[in-house]
């Protein structure tokens, strides 16, 4: 994390992991507070193809052509969403040691998209002497949202009912057990307290 958080009221750019995209439920909540306008997202090719193989490997019926069309769907939503990530991008941070090699197109593409936050369920792998330096913030999807659901208790009521008004079958109650499940317990906690 950095020293410095970003000053009252502004907009995150929030580059979003794959770990993150991957679950339904906080890919469905980002997507829904970009559309709120009280962040900003963004993505590469490389983080959408990664979401799908591990969709595909992991839920039954998800196929390429579902892949293809959640990406479709996904970028004609956001259309300036997805950063282009080139080997020069890449070269720009190949200076900062990380953990796992793999990550180093993650943190491209959240330098490529300015971004202030780099959402991953994997904060060990993002140094925080490295993205200290890039001027980015790692947090977790339930920091993240947490904290948007204490700025912006209003806008994230609307996002959780629009979540469960586009999930077939949802509840309130089954929509916030699925943000606990995909590792969001404190915005899951956050979120009932502002619906009751």
């Amino acid at each position: 994390m950095t020293s410095d958080p970003d000053p009252a009221g502004a907009v995150r750019v929030v580059f979003a992991d794959a770990n993150v995209l991957y679950s339904r439920v906080l890919r469905d909540y980002l997507l829904y507070a970009a559309d709120e306008e009280i962040i900003a997202i963004s993505w590469s090719a490389s983080v959408l193809a990664e979401m799908v193989e591990h969709l595909a490997d992991n839920v039954a019926g998800f196929t390429a052509a579902s892949g293809v069309r959640l990406i479709e769907a996904m970028n004609r939503a956001f259309p300036y969403a997805q950063v282009d990530v080139t080997p020069a991008h890449t070269g720009r941070v190949a200076g900062y040691a990380l953990p796992d090699e793999d990550d180093r197109h993650v943190l491209a593409g959240a330098v490529v998209g300015a971004a202030t936050v780099l959402c991953t369920s994997n904060v060990k792998d993002f140094p925080t002497e490295v993205t200290a330096a890039l001027d980015i913030e790692v947090m977790t999807p339930d920091a993240l949202l947490a904290a948007l659901i204490a700025e912006f208790p209003t806008q994230m009521r609307r996002v959780h009912a629009t979540s469960v008004k586009w999930l077939r079958g949802a509840t309130d109650a089954s929509t916030i057990a699925a943000l606990r499940r995909a590792g969001a317990p404190s915005a899951a906690t956050l979120m009932a307290e502002i619906l009751q």
